[in-house]
């Protein structure tokens, strides 16, 4: 049995998952690194606001503020048991060497044990007119307001589907905003057929059925159904047009707006674990690679360990489970002696939340046929202004029919994004382009840095920097 000198733990994320995997691993009197790319911790559905914000918790998280003020206090309680690093960009791994990009320069942190926690971005499909300024994603719709305290325009319309569509939209009307329009490109009849799965969790069915009833009552127009057609303003959005199939035949909806947010359910963030040696398999529910691992979270590579929606969506409450068992895992790993009744309820909980994400899924589908509907000019990668006409000629004309080699001949996900932000997309144009299942696709590889950071960090890295347990400044 490992007395914890030997063992150099460090957690990537403090979200729900990071917290409560850091909380666990203190209580077994480890001190682990927790790296935050945010500067307070709380991940994005429970972000902090700066110091002073006006604005309450019960303001700001709704009817999961009691939640949120909670994971809050566990991780101030934790500021002496852990060694926390706020605004830390964890960009690379390999060798068991994580590159940070903190305080402008680069560092690097050596590791025994890997807990992921990177949590999940939007999931983004392109439709004419997404660029135009004013156009957010959900997130950032919700980071704006949570954050900054700001909304994204003063008339907004939210568009997409999930629950976090709705979320959204009911926080901005709360907060004083007009919200034009929510449109959901699920229809009624898919919440109907997931209504019994999702009746495992009442109070999550109550919530959702609370927050649309308060947002009609308030006069906020709801569509279910729809589809974009287009962004109306060139210089910043002045409205947006969608497609509503009804009795009558497909219907145009025109929702005068100064802002949209926009987003089709979540994305796991995966890149690091890519980077770490993880194995990947495809999930058809989550339309996506992710990287493989066992009920207690532990990845095909030895010592890293995947928690929370970076290892596929599946929502806050399971990603403070899946935190915890990752932890308890890496402490069984090392020979520590876990709670094995607190092991059997932390599974059945877990397989608890992937039933109800099975439901909500159900109820908010990925809309399967929007790819074929894109017209060719459309931009499929803003980084790099690749069109989705150029991937589907790389396709049809040079027979591009895996993601990597699509990448080459046009560059899509070459950008700054690294195609964190269009390789859903570009998987899903290339399949239909092809005629090939989803699957058949693959994945773009990752490469470092994982997300932005700035060139001359490079000329510092190289292997020129030796790794040690705590972070140092390369050279």
């Amino acid at each position: 049995m490992s007395d914890g000198r030997d063992v150099q733990a460090v957690i990537v994320g403090a979200g729900p998952a990071g917290i409560r995997a850091a909380q666990t691993l203190a209580a077994a009197g480890l001190r682990p690194i927790v790296l935050d790319e945010a500067p307070r911790a709380g991940g994005q559905i429970y972000r902090q606001p700066p110091p002073n914000f006006r604005r309450g918790p019960r303001e700001l998280y709704g009817f999961e503020h009691r939640k949120a003020s909670r994971l809050h206090a566990a991780m101030r309680s934790l500021a002496s048991d852990v060694d926390y690093r706020p605004g830390s960009l964890v960009w690379n791994c390999e060798n068991g060497v994580l590159d940070v990009l903190r305080d402008g320069s680069n560092h690097t942190v050596g590791y025994t044990h890997l807990i992921l926690a990177t949590g999940a971005t939007d999931r983004v499909l392109p439709f004419p007119g997404w660029t135009t300024p004013g156009v957010y994603t959900l997130g950032g719709a919700q980071v704006a307001l949570k954050f900054q305290g700001c909304g994204i325009g003063q008339r907004v319309a939210f568009m997409g589907t999930g629950p976090l569509l709705y979320l959204v939209a009911y926080q901005y009307a709360k907060a004083g905003a007009r919200v034009a329009a929510v449109l959901d490109t699920a229809r009624t009849a898919d919440g109907w057929a997931a209504l019994p799965g999702m009746l495992r969790s009442p109070s999550l069915v109550a919530k959702g059925f609370y927050t649309m009833a308060w947002l009609r009552l308030h006069g906020v127009p709801m569509y279910r159904g729809v589809r974009p057609d287009h962004v109306v303003g060139r210089e910043r959005v002045t409205g947006v047009v969608c497609r509503r199939d009804d009795a009558t035949g497909s219907q145009p909806l025109r929702i005068a707006c100064d802002a949209l947010g926009y987003g089709l359910g979540l994305r796991a963030e995966t890149q690091l674990a890519g980077l770490a040696g993880c194995s990947f398999a495809y999930h058809p529910r989550d339309r996506a690679w992710l990287p493989e691992r066992d009920p207690a979270g532990r990845s095909s590579a030895p010592g890293v360990y995947l928690a929370g929606d970076g290892a596929g969506i599946a929502g806050a409450d399971a990603a403070e489970l899946a935190g915890e068992r990752a932890a308890l895992a890496l402490l069984e790993d090392i020979g520590r002696p876990v709670d094995a009744a607190r092991v059997r309820r932390l599974d059945r909980g877990l397989a608890r939340q992937q039933r109800l994400r099975n439901a909500l899924e159900r109820a908010f589908p990925f809309p399967e046929d929007w790819p074929a509907s894109l017209d060719d000019g459309v931009v499929l990668c803003r980084c790099e202004e690749i069109t989705v006409g150029l991937l589907r000629e790389a396709a049809r004309t040079h027979g591009a029919a895996e993601l990597n080699r699509g990448k080459a001949l046009t560059r899509v996900g070459m950008g700054r994004c690294q195609g964190r932000m269009c390789g859903a997309a570009a998987a899903e144009v290339l399949a239909q382009a092809s005629g090939l299942p989803l699957p058949d696709v693959g994945r773009l590889r990752p490469q470092p840095p994982v997300k932005p950071i700035p060139v001359h960090l490079f000329s510092a890295v190289n292997g020129e920097a030796a790794a040690d347990t705590g972070m140092q400044a390369a050279p």
